[in-house]
């Protein structure tokens, strides 16, 4: 399947980058009988449904154009969610400057878990602005001491 996947990603990619978008996810999945072709992307600031249709109508025309699933399947464009995992160099890339949770294998500073804005991110480390009692603070923490990184809602 992996070869499939790979294929429609390929077909997928040039209609993401015509309009500024990237890929977070794509999976083509049987469930309860049918095929499911999800696809989860983004962009800078955050995906909205109007996005989410125009990548739907688009990819779904290029899909009917060149017919590369067997199966009747259903089509699902959305986002990623407000609070999903960034999970590699790109997502971190995308996303700095972005308002993220920060979960520690070990203490940093004192600290196991972080919460505040992805400043900068090098190969090695993340510096980040986070506030303790309304008085700002910036941290640098080692990228191998990091269990999870996860966009956050700031309130």
């Amino acid at each position: 399947m992996n070869n499939k996947t790979d294929e429609l990603k390929a077909i997928l990619q040039p209609i993401l980058e015509k309009h500024n978008f990237f890929l977070v996810d794509l999976e083509f999945v049987h469930e309860r009988g049918d095929w499911y072709l999800r696809v989860y992307a983004d962009k800078k600031g955050g995906i909205t449904i109007d996005d989410c249709a125009l990548i739907s109508e688009e990819y779904g025309e290029k899909l009917d154009e060149l017919d590369p699933i067997d199966p009747a399947y259903y089509l699902e464009v959305s986002s990623p969610g407000a609070e999903r995992p960034l999970t590699n160099d790109e997502d971190l890339s995308n996303y700095e400057g972005a308002y993220v949770n920060v979960s520690l294998y070990q203490k940093v500073n004192g600290e196991k878990v972080y919460e505040g804005h992805l400043d900068s991110i090098t190969d090695d480390q993340i510096t980040m602005t986070y506030k303790v009692k309304n008085i700002k603070k910036q941290v640098t923490i080692d990228r191998d001491k990091i269990a999870k990184i996860r966009l956050a809602i700031e309130f």
